[in-house]
Order: C-alpha cells, then sequence, then structure tokens
C-alpha cells in the first residue's frame, strides 16, 4: 500500500476552482484501479493550502494513475492555479507493511 501526500499552495482567487474542479473529478480519481481513497485536506491557519492523501495498491497502480489522460487532464487544469511550487511525497504505511 502506497500513501501519496500532494501539498499545493493556491493563488486565493483560484480556491473556489479549484475545489469545484475537485468535486467534479474526485469521483473518477477514486474509482481508477488500485486507488483505495482519496481525501483532500485544509490546512487549518493557511486558508490557501491544500493536501491530497490518496491510498493507492501499489507504486504501480500510482503511477498508471500519474501517467493517465485523468491525470494529466486533472493537473494541467490545477497547477495553473498555484502560487508556489507543489510538493508531493509517496510513503509506507509501516504499521500495515
Amino acid at each position: 500500500m502506497i500513501i501519496r501526500i500532494v501539498r499545493m499552495t493556491f493563488i486565493p482567487s483560484e480556491v473556489d476552482p479549484f475545489l469545484q474542479l475537485f468535486h467534479t473529478t474526485k469521483q473518477q480519481i477514486r474509482h481508477f484501479e488500485g486507488c483505495k481513497r482519496l481525501e483532500l485536506l485544509k490546512d487549518v491557519n493557511q486558508p490557501t493550502v491544500f493536501f491530497t492523501y490518496s491510498w493507492w495498491d501499489s507504486e504501480e497502480h500510482l503511477n498508471k494513475y500519474r501517467f493517465s489522460d485523468l491525470f494529466k487532464n486533472i493537473w494541467s487544469q490545477t497547477k495553473i492555479k498555484f502560487s508556489d511550487k507543489p510538493q508531493a511525497w509517496s510513503l509506507v504505511n509501516e504499521t500495515i507493511v
């Protein structure tokens, strides 16, 4: 199981458009092969900072998503809304392994 965390900082005026995009595409991501869970988290003190938190069966499944047309479409619409470079981590939950 791979946990993928992506930290994104948005231009203030782009937060609502991002949220609309996320809510219209989240089910497609959640139903992508190998995706077990997807959450969107908002920083308590920084209203333009969000994190996606997703669980994948394997790194192979995550990479299939990352190189899919679905991801390319969503990411191309998302990255233009950033005010800072995103950060991403792929992690293994040692309590599950």
